[in-house]
This record gives structure tokens, C-alpha cells and sequence, in this order.
């Protein structure tokens, strides 16, 4: 022990024996709602989740995994996948993104600091760029937020603003992006009364523009660049209240997947590419689909597709979204210092540990879980697996996505008995889940309950422990509820299917073989 008091030493467990393997199984978007059809988990057939509900008493519960539970804000805040598996991975609450902001912007805090000082430096000659999610989700980004940023920012100097807007239809209801442009426009337009030269620039959805993740596709990151700093899109518009209202006029067309677009001027000019000398920001907090396009941003030596045109700008991100890059490397709020996490004391204590899952997710597993770190804690004891996730496809397409792939994985790490915590994350339920197709979510959850199966049965094999849990709700409820809980209809008397995460419950099972 320290002079200081810390250690980093494990006492053993008062009630579970020691020197077993431990299976963690982090089922993504799986929580506890009423039993009804359009609860997917009720709905699938899950013999081995329901056989676990079956069990004793104290081997489960129910615990909240959304608002202050772990970090955010409130409790109308839904849980996500990064908060999550942070709280999983520490084992403690910390202040998560939002509320950093929150406080941030709040305080005024956010414009003393060294990253606004940094994109201040263009405000003389240069425009501000605001690229971000277009919502009041809370996942990744919220309206208000961007509020608060646009009039600090032009108190403090900024004259000419572009905003570079991505609309949502996940986090929120799909057809909602017509009121949050036509809400951000009114915005704009009284700050063009105050004399600050503020305008929408681009638009696109955010699954098709801009905010992929894991590299799973550098083309949508390329569709958001040509758009915004080329100023180059297919669809030309005047205004972007109507760029929104014609796109969405397709019959397949959806928020998550609008083609982006660019705002132009009477002559056809873009009025808003990003220039040298101008400052960026994006303004999300939340990291995993910003990594991408700041590494666009901001890396001058970039091979993912060609840039044609690299401006010298100053970037800040709204946070850091990558610790061990230090990416971006200026940011305009710290992000959360989560130290000690569970796998650092793994380490410590000589435990070796496996992680695994599918692209999509294995960020998760790894770089959330370990407390927003890239790498290992130590290479010799760590074995980190990840799968290629299906590209070019939604992920209802093929719901079963690599659950198989990844239980097997998991199974051979726990029968070969090298490894002493194998973890894994199913993402199953929350990413078929987010398509908002029911059928295909109930194949889902099936194919994830089957990969729980391979797992617990080696588990049994070799006499260890399994803890099986979740990290927020999605597939447990697809559509948006009234106030009496019925399912919402629209003007059409069609049911609205919800995308978005839930604020219900999420199970924990603990068991061990005798």
C-alpha cells in the first residue's frame, strides 16, 4: 500500500470462490418492459434468458441504466452503450458527457478555456463551423446545447457562423427533423438580427453522412466532407427547411439516411464550404461516431479516401474523443477523468482477461470499458478479439449479425482455460433494434439468447461464474407509448416504431457452479 493509502490489490470475494473462470456477457440493448407484441425479447423465443429469470432470487435483478445512474444528467436522459459499459468498466459513477457540457455551458466555463481560445483565434477573419447531430435525443447531442454554443459563441466574437447540421430519426422519432431545422433557422435568423452572419450550410442523415463508427464505412465520412468542406452534394437547396421537406418527400426516405445536401446562394454558390482560416467544431459529445471525421479533420497524413481539399483550420472537438489518440487534440471540454477501472486492477492482480465482440460494438468491450483508453493495460495479460461487423448493409438484413461467431469465440477463450474474465459484448438487440423493424429484432434477440447459451455452457464446463447483464434498454419496446402507455399512432393510424434507446430497467444475473 502507498503512503497515500491506495492499493492496488484485490481482497478476495466474502461469497465467490476463487480462482474461477468468469464469464461477463454484456447484452446491448436488452432490458425489461411489459410483455406485448412489440416487445421483441417477449416476443423471440429466449429459453436460456428466461430460464435465468427463473432462477433464484438472489441470483438477479433489475438495475436503471439510464440518467444518474450512471452519470447523466436526469433521469428523462436514456442510457447509451459508452455510458454503459463506462459505469460496467469502473464500477463507479462518473459525470459523463453531457453533463460535463451541461456544466461547461453553464458557467460560462467552456469560452475560458483553451480549446475555445484556439478556434477564437479565426473569429476575425474566419467563419465558425458547428457539424453535428440535429436532435434532442440526448445520446449523442442535444438542441440545446447547440443553442447555448451559438449564442456564447457570438457574444464572444464570432461573426460569421455555419452550421453543418445532421439529422437524427434514431435517437428521436423519424420525421422529426423538419422542427429541428425549422426551430435552429429561427435561431440563426435572430442572431442575423443581432448582425452575426449565420446560416445552415449542409445537411444529411447521420447513418448515410458523416458519423459512421469503427471504420466500418469511410464513404459516409467522404459523403459528409464533400459536403461541408468541399461544398459538393447531389442536392442543391436555397434553404434548409426545404432541403428537408423535398428529400423526405421520397416514400423510402427516413432521417437516419437523407442524402446530404448543401445550401447555396442565388447564383448557385455554396454559402458555407469550411475555407483556410476558418474554425470547426463538433460539436457531439458523445465519441464513438465523431473519431472518424476528426481524424479527417485534423491527421495531415489521411489515406482513407481523398480529401481534394485540405483547409488549414482551426479544429476543436466539443469534447475528447479518444484519450490515448488525443484526438481531436483540442477540445472544448475536458472529458471525464475515469481512472482505476476494473481492468487496470485486472492487470494488477494478475488476472488475464479476453474481450471480444463485432465491430460495431468492440469499442465497447475494450476502449468504453476500460475507462475511454485505447490499447491494453498490459499486452502479456490481455487478448482483445475483434469481428468484422457485416458492411454495406442496415443490420435488419442480417439480424443475427456475429452472435454465433462471437459466443464461440468466448466459448474456445474459457475452454482453453488461459484466461480467468472473458467478456463479450452481443449487440443484437440495440443495433437491429435502432432499425426500427420489429420482425427482424425478434430474430435478434433470439440469435443473441442462443450465443448466451454457448457461453453458460462452457462456463458449466469448467465450474466458473457468469454474470450476464445489459448495458440500456432498446429491443424490449419499438414503439413510442401515450401517456396512458398505449402505443402512439400517427395521423395515419399507423403505430409509431420507436429507434431509440429506453429508459426501462436492464436485467443482472449472477451465478456460480458449486
Amino acid at each position: 500500500m502507498s503512503s497515500s493509502g491506495f492499493s492496488w490489490k484485490l481482497e478476495d470475494h466474502p461469497k465467490l470462490p476463487k480462482g474461477k473462470t468468469v464469464a461477463v456477457v454484456v447484452l446491448d440493448g436488452w432490458g425489461e418492459a411489459n410483455p406485448d407484441k412489440y416487445n421483441c425479447i417477449h416476443v423471440a423465443e429466449t429459453p436460456t434468458m428466461d430460464s435465468l429469470k427463473k432462477g433464484a432470487p438472489e441470483k438477479w435483478r433489475l438495475v436503471r441504466a439510464h440518467g444518474t445512474a450512471v452519470g447523466l444528467p436526469t433521469e428523462d436522459d436514456m442510457g447509451n452503450s459508452e455510458v454503459g459499459h463506462n459505469a460496467l468498466g469502473a464500477g463507479r459513477i462518473y459525470a459523463q458527457g453531457a453533463k460535463l457540457v451541461d456544466f461547461a455551458l453553464a458557467s460560462g466555463k467552456i469560452y475560458e478555456g483553451e480549446g475555445f481560445k484556439y478556434i477564437k483565434e479565426c473569429f476575425d477573419k474566419g467563419t465558425l463551423h458547428l457539424i453535428g447531430l440535429l436532435s434532442d435525443g440526448g445520446v449523442h447531442s442535444r438542441l440545446d446545447q447547440l443553442q447555448l454554443l451559438l449564442k456564447g459563441a457570438s457574444e464572444n466574437g464570432a461573426k460569421r457562423i455555419r452550421v453543418h447540421v445532421l439529422t437524427d430519426g434514431r435517437d428521436v422519432l423519424d420525421g422529426t427533423s423538419v422542427g429541428f431545422v425549422e426551430t435552429l433557422e429561427n435561431d440563426l435568423s435572430k442572431l442575423r438580427e443581432k448582425g452575426v452572419d449565420a446560416q445552415i450550410a449542409s445537411g444529411g442523415g447521420r447513418m448515410y453522412v458523416t458519423m459512421d463508427r469503427y471504420e466500418n464505412d469511410w464513404g459516409v465520412v467522404k459523403r459528409g466532407w464533400d459536403a461541408q468542406v468541399l461544398g459538393g452534394a447531389p442536392h442543391k437547396f436555397q434553404t434548409a427547411v426545404e432541403a428537408v421537406k423535398k428529400l423526405r418527400e421520397d416514400p423510402n426516405a427516413n432521417d437516419q439516411y437523407l442524402p446530404p445536401f448543401v445550401i447555396v446562394d442565388e447564383s448557385g454558390k455554396p454559402v458555407g464550404p469550411i475555407l483556410d482560416g476558418d474554425a470547426v467544431v463538433t460539436f457531439n459529445f458523445r465519441a464513438d461516431r465523431m473519431v472518424m471525421i476528426a481524424k479527417a479533420l485534423e491527421y495531415e497524413d489521411f489515406d482513407k479516401f481523398d480529401r481534394v481539399r485540405v483547409p488549414k483550420i482551426h479544429y476543436a472537438g466539443m469534447l475528447q474523443y479518444d484519450g490515448e489518440l488525443k484526438l481531436p487534440k483540442h477540445y472544448l471540454v475536458d472529458p471525464p477523468e475515469i481512472e482505476r477501472t476494473s481492468g487496470e486492477y485486472l492487470v494488477h492482480n494478475g488476472i488475464r482477461t479476453f474481450a471480444c465482440s463485432e465491430t460495431v460494438k468492440f469499442g465497447h468491450v475494450t476502449f468504453f470499458w476500460n475507462g475511454n483508453r485505447s490499447g491494453y493495460f498490459d499486452a502479456s495479460m490481455e487478448e482483445y478479439v475483434e469481428i468484422p461487423s457485416d458492411a454495406g448493409i442496415t443490420f435488419n438484413v442480417q439480424p443475427k449479425m456475429k452472435a454465433l461467431e462471437i459466443a464461440e469465440k468466448a466459448r474456445d477463450a474459457i475452454l482453453s482455460r488461459k484466461f480467468d474474465q472473458v467478456r463479450v459484448n452481443l449487440p443484437n438487440g440495440d443495433m437491429v433494434g435502432h432499425t426500427g423493424d420489429i420482425e427482424a429484432t425478434v430474430v435478434a434477440c433470439k440469435a443473441a439468447d442462443e450465443a448466451v447459451k454457448m457461453i453458460l455452457d462452457a462456463i458449466e464446463q469448467v465450474g466458473g461464474i457468469y454474470v450476464v447483464t445489459a448495458d440500456h434498454g432498446n429491443a424490449e419496446d419499438m414503439v413510442k407509448r401515450n401517456k396512458s402507455g398505449q402505443p402512439a399512432l400517427d395521423k395515419n393510424g399507423n403505430i409509431q416504431v420507436l429507434t431509440s434507446h429506453t429508459l426501462q430497467p436492464v436485467w443482472n444475473f449472477l451465478s456460480f457452479s458449486s
